[in-house]
């Protein structure tokens, strides 16, 4: 029971704390507006690089070797770098916005929605200063299409390497040899396997003490890190020859691979409360230079060495390309775990959005009811888009093109030119923005038609995430 009650070291949540993070739900510090002087806890360097890290090592990650097969060999490694310079340099441009609106407004802290919000109601347009909360609205329904997005990007995850490892226990051999090609019928159908993670999902996100959570998230990051150290260890062993591999792919394709790298970069919501977190949040700039080089590293290199490992047979998990041996089925049962416990975290954004304008249209007797209520229909929600579609990788790149796409290069550059416009901008920074913006948009359109046109055609077995695939 208790930990279905509230942490009591919360303060009220309200919309305003919807840009919250992962990384800010799994450090146990529950407000945004917390100054750092402030928190004698506040986070070390070391501890917010770690943070930073956790929260954009994901799904996402393991999706990159069929991204890099859609973008070819050549052009995915230097788009996907570019892609990542764009989303970190968009990160800084947030962060010099909430900067500046603080000061301006006197202000300790602004979260996401706000620094759109004060930026909208100092603007020239009348007609924006008017309807200047809707800048806020508009970050916050993004941050929940993105994380609901995510949490059901988990249950396809799940689901396909729960159905992988149950299915071939009995055909899972000590040796570790190569999968071949071979067409099998799946026993059970995945949506099974969806609906039997479902209640133990329920029960995990009715825990809302932070405290408990950030067990998890520690939990997390221990088998997250055995199971990524075991899967370099096996792509980087005889590797074919890649010259066979297309250095280009088409351009239909390609639209898929824009929408899956920016899925990965999830962490342009987070920056903003981390900076706040930390005991010398000056200190910020290098850690997040320092730890999002990391990232892209980690990103070109297991997108790289996973497509040229398995070539036309990258499947949209890594996980799913592994050998059936016991000891790379512990890989997907150890990230598996990670992603399970990760749910949580993610969905606690949502969570702390939507719960506490529901909770405020009931009385007191009825809030604990309403507020498990929302979250297991919240659960539910993630579950059935799962059902619906069960692509894995059409998932990861319609999410990451519509909602990914505009928190981390759309609206940061509009940002900056509606917060920095009043007082005389460059007119290169000006044209810069547009440019970002206007390629975040063409990605987010483009990306997003050409995701949907894919679920809408038939299921092509050799390609969709089913174990039915590989023995």
């Amino acid at each position: 029971i208790s930990l279905l009650a509230r942490d009591n070291t919360s303060k009220p949540k309200s919309l305003d704390d919807g840009s919250k993070s992962l990384s800010e739900s799994s450090s146990s510090i529950t407000s945004e507006r917390i100054h750092p002087a402030e928190e004698a806890n506040g986070l070390s360097m070391m501890q917010t690089l770690i943070h930073l890290l956790k929260c954009n090592i994901g799904t996402g990650l393991l999706g990159l070797p069929l991204a890099m097969k859609n973008a070819g060999l050549l052009v995915g490694p230097f788009s996907l770098l570019a892609i990542g310079i764009l989303t970190v340099h968009c990160m800084v441009i947030l962060l010099n916005c909430a900067h500046h609106l603080s000061q301006r407004l006197q202000k300790t802290f602004v979260n996401y929605g706000e620094a759109m919000m004060y930026s909208l109601e100092t603007c020239p347009n009348a007609w924006l200063r008017t309807h200047s909360v809707w800048g806020r609205y508009t970050v916050s329904f993004l941050l929940i299409t993105t994380q609901l997005g995510f949490c059901s990007v988990y249950f396809m995850f799940m689901a396909d390497n729960l159905q992988q490892m149950v299915e071939e226990v009995h055909v899972t051999s000590k040796t570790c040899e190569p999968r071949k090609i071979l067409v099998l019928t799946p026993n059970v159908d995945i949506r099974f396997y969806m609906l039997t993670i479902l209640p133990f999902l329920i029960l995990l996100v009715f825990i809302q003490n932070l405290r408990v959570l950030s067990i998890f998230s520690t939990l997390a990051n221990i088998t997250t890190l055995g199971s990524m150290a075991l899967i370099f260890q096996y792509i980087m062993q005889e590797i074919p020859d890649p010259r066979n591999l297309p250095l280009m792919a088409s351009w239909k394709t390609f639209l898929l691979f824009f929408g899956t790298a920016i899925f990965t970069f999830e962490g342009v919501g987070m920056v903003l409360p981390l900076k706040n977190q930390m005991k010398h949040p000056q200190q910020f700039s290098f850690v997040l230079y320092w730890g999002m080089s990391l990232v892209i590293v980690l990103y070109i290199c297991l997108g790289t060495l996973g497509y040229m490992k398995f070539g036309s047979n990258t499947q949209a998990s890594i996980t799913l390309n592994l050998p059936n041996c016991w000891l790379y089925q512990s890989v997907k049962l150890m990230y598996s775990i990670g992603i399970f416990f990760t749910y949580a975290l993610q969905f606690h954004v949502p969570a702390e959005i939507i719960i506490p304008v529901i909770i405020s249209q009931v009385s007191e007797s009825w809030a604990l009811f309403a507020d498990l209520s929302v979250r297991t229909a919240l659960v539910c929600l993630t579950c059935v888009s799962a059902i619906l579609i069960p692509r894995l990788d059409l998932v990861i790149s319609l999410v990451g093109s519509v909602s990914s796409s505009a928190l981390a290069l759309i609206i940061p550059p509009f940002l900056e030119l509606i917060t920095f416009y009043p007082e005389d901008m460059n007119c290169i920074t000006i044209v810069k923005d547009i440019m970002i913006s206007i390629l975040g948009l063409l990605g987010c359109v483009f990306g997003t038609y050409q995701a949907l046109y894919e679920l809408t055609q038939p299921i092509n077995h050799s390609v969709a995430n089913s174990t039915g695939v590989y023995a």
